[in-house]
């Protein structure tokens, strides 16, 4: 792996694990459920991480206009 991915990886690493971190806090101490945003957000800073580990970039799907 190359120096820049590794970097790259080790960041969304760790702003992963704060987030995580963060709501494992949330819970505990309100033990209230983290909001649906803040677990969306996770999510996708994973499928990033998994896209660039993967080595693949996703698809935008084409605009479909209304004729």
């Amino acid at each position: 792996m190359s120096t820049s991915k590794r970097e790259e990886v080790s960041s969304h690493l760790r702003y992963i694990r704060q987030e995580l971190r963060d709501m494992d806090q949330i819970l505990r101490e309100d033990r209230l459920l983290p909001e649906v945003s803040e677990l969306k957000e996770v999510l996708a800073a994973l499928e990033a991480l998994y896209q660039l580990l993967a080595g693949k970039t996703k698809k935008k799907p084409k605009p479909e206009f209304d004729d």
